[in-house]
């Protein structure tokens, strides 16, 4: 790859959006799987930063730095992504990035409409519910799925933790973290505050 490349600082806002998951042709494009939906990040930007899977460190595994590609040309693909990346001029050479986390840097992204959201920065949002009267938090948003007609929010239970200091995950029998879903939709999203990680609703939760 360009020197270029190697020399370029690591931006601190990366975001993974998705993997490479396959070389795509013969003339060194590599097909991406994106980790949402919102693909769109990914199609627009015009460089990617490409990291190694993690380590193994039993086996003695080491991960290289990110890395930025220039994107020459990026296109859908089904649910993937199809691109030409500088430097990348074959299919050993595209076959040899795969598995490959892709991220953008946030700062990168183009600007939302004011009820639009990347599911990137809603994740770890503290979710509120006032489905009892009054607004209490239930817990704090884990992930965030597609069922093809809207975004779901898995959230994790928390209860208050007994030291007081950060909520503790509500366990089942089994001892694993209880999780609900919840659709992203207006019926039940009365409000979402980026600035202070807070989501509020009325979806309704056993607490």
């Amino acid at each position: 790859m360009p020197d270029t490349a190697a020399r370029a600082a690591v931006p601190d806002d990366l975001v993974e959006l998705g993997r490479v998951s396959a070389a795509y042709g013969v003339k060194g494009w590599v097909k991406v799987q994106p980790h949402s939906a919102q693909a769109d990040v990914l199609r627009r930007a015009t460089s990617w930063w490409l990291t190694r899977p993690a380590p193994d460190t039993a086996r003695g595994v080491v991960t290289s730095a990110p890395r930025a590609y220039r994107v020459l040309q990026a296109r859908p693909q089904g649910a993937a992504i199809v691109a030409q990346l500088e430097g990348i001029a074959d299919r050993d050479q595209a076959e040899a990035l795969r598995g490959c986390a892709v991220a953008v840097p946030r700062g990168q992204f183009p600007a939302t409409a004011d009820d639009e959201y990347y599911w990137v920065d809603l994740i770890g949002c503290a979710f509120y519910s006032d489905a009892e009267g009054e607004p209490a938090r239930v817990g704090i948003v884990e992930d965030v799925l597609d069922n093809g007609a809207h975004a779901i929010l898995r959230v994790v239970l928390q209860r208050p933790s007994a030291s007081g200091g950060e909520p503790e995950p509500r366990l089942d029998a089994k001892g694993r973290p209880r999780e609900m879903l919840v659709p992203f939709v207006r019926a039940h999203i009365l409000a979402v505050d980026l600035p202070a990680r807070r989501i509020d609703s009325n979806w309704p939760t056993e607490l």
